[in-house]
């Protein structure tokens, strides 16, 4: 529950930026006509995202208890881990100037007269956060309770869709910044639970025969199979008789990776933190002035084949 909270939650509002600076821009340059091209393109990408999970994880369903749904499933827990690890470390590279080329884009399609080109700029930035939201899920339905995740996906994108809402109406600020950096090392955990998922899936098939004795056995404390368990499992990777290359690769990942983004973070920080905030209530959602595009140039802002 806890790890597709804090997924949907993250790419929730990530999305609803992206939406956000190209409303507020075409807003700004007087095209409020093009808002429901927007929305198309928005509505589209949802719909593919959405039915694509649903199609992967019903075929896959299929194969319950075979050796096809460990392999499908092991592919998708290493597929998370290596796209969860790339887009919160590209995130914090590249993120700051992303406002600017999502408004070159949005220029390009009006100059092109193809109010399609809109549409498709929308599909394919909100497209890619939903690609990823699906697959994360999908790692995560297949490692814990499929309730549990549901319901934790449900609270993450409710919690985002307020978040939007106070920044983009209310006026409320929120420093991107630290809360892309916390939410990302707490993601690395999750994928370091993958990559050990991952790991017990190809022992059980008899890829890796090294390495299999479990080092210790805490069923009798706290059960994998038990609420608490679960939840320690989808988030932080928790077993309850893990086998040492389990808990190297565990270990290995996990240092490996904070290091380096916790380095690049403090390399990259600005003298003063970046926060997003937004016009009086009065003024409508996409209606922020000129100066407050910057802002939304924080790590939210990711487009698309950058």
């Amino acid at each position: 529950m806890i790890a597709t909270l804090v997924i949907f939650m993250r790419e929730g509002i990530e999305a609803s930026m992206i939406v956000a600076i190209l409303l507020a821009y075409l807003n700004r340059i007087g095209q409020r006509r093009y808002f429901r091209d927007v929305f198309i393109g928005v509505g589209a990408a949802l719909a593919l995202a959405a039915g694509g999970g649903v199609a992967a994880y019903l075929t896959i369903r299929q194969y319950d208890g075979s050796n096809v749904q460990t392999v499908f499933e092991t592919g998708t827990y290493l597929l998370a881990a290596v796209v969860l690890t790339y887009m919160t470390f590209w995130m914090r590279g590249h993120a700051r100037g992303l406002s600017g080329e999502l408004r070159a884009r949005a220029d390009a399609a009006l100059t092109r007269g193809a109010r399609t080109g809109l549409a498709l700029l929308a599909f394919q930035a909100v497209g890619r956060e939903g690609l990823e939201t699906v697959v994360f899920t999908l790692a995560i339905i297949f490692s814990t309770s499929t309730q549990g995740a549901l319901l934790g996906a449900s609270v993450g994108l409710v919690i985002s869709l307020a978040i939007a809402f106070f920044i983009y109406r209310l006026g409320h600020k929120l420093n991107l910044s630290r809360f892309f950096t916390v939410i990302g090392a707490l993601l690395m955990f999750f994928a370091a639970g993958l990559l050990a998922d991952a790991v017990e899936n190809m022992q059980q098939l008899g890829w890796l025969n090294f390495l299999t004795h479990p080092l210790w056995h805490t069923g009798g404390l706290v059960s994998e199979g038990s609420t608490l368990g679960d939840i320690l499992h989808s988030f932080v990777g928790y077993a309850d008789s893990p086998t040492p290359l389990q808990v190297l690769v565990y270990i290995a990942y996990l240092a490996t990776v904070l290091f380096f983004f916790l380095r690049v973070g403090h390399r990259a920080k600005a003298p003063a933190a970046p926060a997003v905030s937004a016009p009086a209530a009065s003024a409508p959602a996409a209606s922020a002035p000129a100066s407050s595009a910057p802002a939304a140039s924080t790590p939210a802002s990711r487009t698309p084949g950058s």
